[in-house]
């Protein structure tokens, strides 16, 4: 009994799309990508052959983008504000006239001091009291109440210029620490477009390094989405040839056909 082998074929747009798929695939690993894609090893037997090299992760990995020139200048500057702060950090902002304006300060009230003890005496004088007990007890007073007020003056002219120098040295720390915050402000904005660079180069080199994957993923999607029976099919039925008659065989049919067309005729009764 012949025996009739069924072969169910897709529709020939997608064998063709599938067969340039299959071959596509193949590509990976024959030596069809450019060469920069390829590697050549050498065989056991001495022979060498191309073969798909892989996926390079190393033109791919995630870089940080340095800091910018703002930001270390920043971190230096930052650094040495420490000499703004402490108990000495009014010292470089003293005016160097200051001693120069309590020198004469000073001398005036000295002037000022003799002037007015020279008055104390010629008030004693007149009251014919000069050299005497109490005019002497008033002198001594008087000078000591005048070291006393000089005293007074110098320490008040020194805390007026510590004051002033620690208010601009306090100015000063400000004004630095507004400038390095402007600055890293500036550096980060910097920093940040520079990473968004390597960023964006990272995923131009892995998307290269993928692209025929990617491809080849793409229209396989395609391919998977078109459900059987989406497109015709046609069946094609095969018949295994007749095995050779023997001579009995052949004998017999022509003899079947010699009565037949005997019985057709009436020569057999």
């Amino acid at each position: 009994m012949a025996e009739t082998t069924t072969i169910t074929k897709p529709a020939p747009i997608i064998e063709g799309s599938l067969t340039a798929f299959l071959k596509s695939i193949d590509k990976l690993g024959g030596g069809a990508l450019p060469a920069s894609r390829m590697q050549t090893i050498t065989k056991p037997d001495g022979t060498t052959e191309q073969i798909f090299k892989g996926i390079d992760t190393s033109v791919y990995d995630p870089k940080v983008a340095q800091q910018t020139q703002l930001q270390t200048d920043a971190a230096k500057a930052a650094a040495g504000l420490g000499a703004l702060t402490g108990p000495d950090a009014y010292k470089s902002f003293m005016s160097p006239y200051q001693q120069d304006v309590i020198d004469a300060t000073l001398t005036d009230f000295d002037k000022q001091q003799a002037i007015q003890q020279t008055a104390l005496r010629d008030r004693a004088i007149q009251a014919g009291a000069f050299g005497g007990a109490r005019s002497g007890i008033m002198e001594a007073e008087f000078l000591n109440q005048g070291a006393l007020n000089k005293a007074q003056l110098q320490a008040q002219l020194l805390n007026q210029g510590f004051q002033q120098a620690q208010a601009a040295a306090a100015a000063d720390l400000q004004a630095q620490q507004g400038l390095g915050a402007y600055q890293s402000q500036l550096g980060q904005s910097q920093q940040a477009v520079d990473q968004a660079v390597l960023d964006a180069n990272q995923i131009a080199a892995r998307e290269a390094e993928f692209q025929p994957f990617t491809q080849l993923g793409l229209i396989g999607q395609q391919l998977a989405q078109i459900q059987p029976g989406a497109f015709p099919t046609q069946t094609v039925g095969y018949a295994p040839p007749a095995a050779p008659a023997s001579p009995m065989s052949q004998f017999l049919g022509g003899a079947a056909g010699i009565a037949g067309i005997g019985g057709k005729l009436g020569l057999f009764g």
